[in-house]
């Protein structure tokens, strides 16, 4: 009897092991592509078998973006390109949505919300920026059902090859030659010490985690002491509200502790406005917000009114400037003179058209270019490839972009004339170390 046991309980063993086994093997499909650091991407690009259009035919194009909260810039491009070309539901050619502000916890929405501009027949082409969680997951389904439409990434937030894999086009900020030369503008306006203020999650996304390692060994190399600073992460339970009250409370007592001649930078949008605020009030340091813009920030934070200025980028920046330097900002605070976040999207819906009508290539980057150009009279970009860390291939359809800086009171800096040194182009970096640091950084974690 007790030998009859024993054989049944070990039958049951493993049967129980056959079924563990088995689901350890079984891929689940989530819709969440970039939960497990990239493991899903689509491991061959796929790109757009789209038609040439003629004068006259039907052209629709989504923009997603996040709301006026997270995403000011973005937000407002969309809505003037609605007010350029219309908005698709009344005949002209835009629709445009948000996804939620805590979009890592509602990812499910986020790439619903995408993936629905997939069901307007006359879709051609769908802009993402910023390109947060959930974004290859939906270009992967829309390319699925719609290989015709074009898949436009802008600001990736996900891993690198899982946005280029899943995208017919990658738009990002230069954060690898940032990386070097926001140091460099930083000690040219008389820095000592620079803060970088983040959370773990955005160090996992890994050109921003890049950028924070480049900038740390250019301190090194430039002679400025780097401070690595916690803040709370927006998009969980505190909100962009208990978010922007920390920087708040702690921006003067971290001005105390490292000095005037600190230069303090966030990768975080939300947290921007009272940095600035903070920064000028205790006389410190701000060289160029994450994603650099005139209204990123600084309107709110100097009681701007801008309303009148819409799309006006010089007559914004004038005014800002002016608010900037009446509070001490002179020559200790900058950003870019036109907006990232607004130029490029207006560049791709620009590009887009073109490109549906064989009037341009949509990787060329002279043609990417001259579509942003259409909005930034005078500005002086710069574009390059991205190379792949670990092959070391030039990427053509991922270009980065980045901008002069702009300090108040003293105009452009010069960085587009600064070579960066070789070795930070070159850089690789562990991406669950970065991470982990940023753990172990002063101040909240973020999580």
């Amino acid at each position: 009897m007790k030998l009859r046991r024993r054989r049944i309980l070990s039958m049951a063993l493993v049967a129980m092991m056959l079924l563990v086994f088995t689901a350890a093997c079984t891929k689940v499909d989530t819709g969440k592509a970039g939960d497990n650091g990239g493991k899903d991407a689509p491991q061959e690009a796929t790109r757009a078998k789209y038609e040439t259009l003629k004068d006259g035919d039907t052209i629709h194009i989504g923009i997603v973006t996040g709301t006026v909260s997270q995403a000011e810039d973005e937000f407002r491009a969309a809505q003037e390109a609605i007010k350029k070309y219309g908005n698709a539901d009344e005949g002209g050619m835009i629709r445009h949505d948000t996804y939620p502000d805590r979009f890592e916890a509602e990812q499910e929405t986020t790439i619903s919300k995408i993936v629905a501009m997939a069901d307007d027949p006359d879709m051609r082409a769908v802009i993402v920026n910023q390109a947060v969680p959930g974004t290859s997951a939906a270009f992967q389904q829309i390319r699925a059902k719609r290989p015709d439409i074009i898949l436009i990434n802008l600001t990736a937030q996900e891993d690198t090859v899982m946005a280029e894999n899943s995208s017919d086009l990658v738009l990002d900020a230069d954060n690898v030659s940032r990386g070097y030369r926001i140091i460099k503008a930083a000690k040219d306006m008389g820095a000592t010490k620079f803060a970088h203020i983040t959370f773990p999650r955005h160090m996992s996304i890994e050109l921003l985690a890049l950028r924070r390692a480049i900038m740390e060994e250019a301190c090194k190399d430039l002679g400025l002491e780097f401070i690595s600073l916690n803040a709370p992460d927006p998009t969980t339970d505190i909100g962009v509200p208990g978010a922007q009250q920390y920087i708040a409370e702690n921006i003067q007592p971290w001005i105390d502790k490292y000095g005037k001649d600190t230069a303090f930078f966030c990768t975080n949008d939300a947290h921007t406005e009272p940095l600035l605020r903070g920064v000028a009030a205790g006389g410190a340091i701000f060289v160029e917000q994450d994603l650099p813009s005139p209204i990123m920030g600084y309107p709110k934070a100097f009681s701007v009114d801008i309303q009148d200025k819409a799309g006006d980028w010089q007559a914004i920046n004038a005014e800002v400037e002016k608010a900037v330097v009446a509070a001490g900002g002179s020559g200790r605070m900058g950003t870019w003179a036109y907006s990232l976040g607004y130029s490029l999207t207006l560049g791709a819906v620009d590009l887009v058209q073109e490109v549906l009508h064989g009037k341009m290539e949509l990787t060329n980057i002279d043609n990417i270019i001259d579509c942003v150009d259409n909005y930034t009279e005078g500005a002086k970009w710069m574009a390059v490839n991205y190379v792949d860390r670990a092959s070391g291939d030039k990427k053509d359809n991922h270009v980065l972009l980045a901008q002069d800086t702009y300090v108040y009171g003293k105009g452009y800096l010069g960085m587009d004339k600064v070579e960066v040194p070789e070795k930070y182009m070159t850089m690789n970096i562990d991406l669950d170390a970065i991470k982990a640091s940023q753990e172990q950084a002063e101040g909240e974690t973020g999580e």
